[in-house]
């Protein structure tokens, strides 16, 4: 009889260890699934929305809308004498970016970055252009991505021109018609001969990022 009473007591013990134990799993169950709604909430505020596609003719759809998208807030093309002023930012000895438009010096053939003296010429307009506003009248034309524009600084000096004078690039007479050939340094298409080359066909333009 004692050993009967004892093996009923130890069945009780073990039946309320395993209601005990249902009782965890089961608040470890519903402590993950919050959790899980709290993390695909957090994904969703971060990552706009987290929208799911089912198909891949979906995924296709929204891609082409968000081209769309981007396509409809592109910068307009400017015309001839439109002008924009504000501090601009020098991407290499011949192109500037100013409020959002990427523009090309015009008349002038600057060495590419990865070029000799390329980035010299990069540092001597920005050399020019630190801290000052500067005015850029669009010219007829554009190349790739950029506008063509004549960019002057405060105090009227040509940009283009400094360039030149400054032996950092030299005229493209295909573009400017000669205007800046009489302020190149004795000697400068020798130095920047890739950009000589260029402008007479023997090397091929490189496409700006």
């Amino acid at each position: 009889m004692q050993g009967l009473r004892c093996a009923y007591g130890k069945a009780q013990e073990i039946a309320s260890w395993q209601s005990d134990w249902g009782c965890a799993t089961w608040f470890l169950s519903k402590s993950e699934s919050r959790l899980m709604g709290l993390l695909r909430k957090l994904v969703r505020a971060l990552f706009g929305g987290g929208r799911r596609y089912s198909s891949g003719r979906r995924q296709a759809g929204g891609l082409a809308q968000y081209n769309a998208q981007r396509a409809s807030q592109a910068p307009l093309r400017q015309k001839p004498g439109d002008l924009i002023i504000g501090p601009c930012f020098v991407i290499d000895g011949d192109t500037v970016d100013i409020n959002g438009t990427r523009i090309r010096l015009y008349g002038i053939d600057a060495p590419e970055m990865e070029h000799p003296y390329g980035n010299s010429a990069k540092w001597a307009l920005v050399k020019l252009c630190k801290g000052q506003l500067i005015t850029a009248v669009f010219e007829e034309g554009s190349t790739y991505d950029r506008e063509v524009a004549t960019c002057y600084l405060p105090d009227g000096r040509d940009l283009s021109a400094e360039m030149v004078q400054a032996g950092m690039a030299i005229d493209w007479r295909k573009f400017s018609g000669g205007k800046y050939r009489h302020l190149e340094p004795a000697g400068i298409r020798k130095k920047l001969w890739r950009c000589d080359a260029r402008q007479k066909g023997l090397m091929p333009p490189t496409i700006p990022d």
